[in-house]
């Protein structure tokens, strides 16, 4: 009999999750289906190594792939003509300053991707997380348009990055350096990026098995992280 991933009802407070050891490897990650996305479950899901991901016709999905592809902030990688764009400043960089504008422009539909994922219960519950301190984003200005930009969730001294958008290249790759740089400046200990790309991985970003990731993060999720995230009246600065 084919193994089948958790069901969680969507009425249970206990916001607890199967171990993510018992993921599926086909599909690889799934895990569990069901709960809710309350702030409490989907602390709950990160810190335990676990995120959701599901579109709309489908009910809430939850994943911890093995290997997971994260970056060490010591670890950033950035290219000759990625450094050439930082050190002209073609952009202005901030944080915190338009939530929800990136999430919403990080849901649009791309034209290598039909739909999205991020529904619009997903944006909901990203802007709560948001509220509470956890969720944030980095954007990318020119000429006071919004061109780029990611946003994620932080817990403790590890950041989960969740998604990113580009509308001028190089637009996200520049709010990703700048966010990576300040995190250092916090001792963040890793960034989370769930799933490889050729993307993340000229940025220095390298995988790891799940085993580890979930031991990482037992010890930095602890630690105590940086509670002041309000930059978002000053540009976002770094020499390259």
């Amino acid at each position: 009999m084919d193994q089948q991933p958790f069901w969680i009802s969507p009425t249970d407070s206990s916001h607890r999750f199967p171990d993510a050891s018992l993921a599926l490897r086909e599909p690889d990650g799934l895990l569990a289906v069901g709960g809710d996305l309350s702030v409490e479950r989907i602390l709950s899901a990160y810190r335990n190594g676990i995120f959701p991901w599901y579109s709309g016709e489908q009910p809430i999905l939850w994943w911890s792939p093995d290997p997971r592809t994260v970056l060490f902030p010591s670890h950033l990688k950035i290219s000759r003509s990625l450094r050439k764009t930082l050190r002209k400043h073609r952009f202005k960089v901030t944080l915190d300053l338009a939530f929800e504008r990136v999430i919403k422009a990080c849901a649009e539909p791309r034209a290598d991707q039909p739909g999205t994922w991020i529904t619009n219960d997903m944006a909901k519950a990203y802007g709560k997380l948001h509220q509470q301190g956890y969720a944030h984003s980095v954007e990318c200005w020119q000429n006071d348009t919004l061109v780029g930009g990611l946003y994620g969730i932080a817990i403790g001294r590890v950041f989960f990055g969740e998604s990113m958008f580009s509308k001028v290249s190089e637009a996200s790759k520049v709010a990703f350096c700048h966010l990576v740089r300040q995190l250092q400046a916090w001792d963040f200990g890793l960034i989370d990026c769930q799933i490889y790309s050729d993307h993340l991985a000229s940025l220095g970003a390298e995988e790891m098995t799940r085993d580890s990731f979930i031991a990482r993060l037992k010890q930095l999720c602890e630690r105590p992280g940086q509670t002041d995230w309000e930059l978002n009246s000053t540009v976002m600065k770094a020499d390259w």
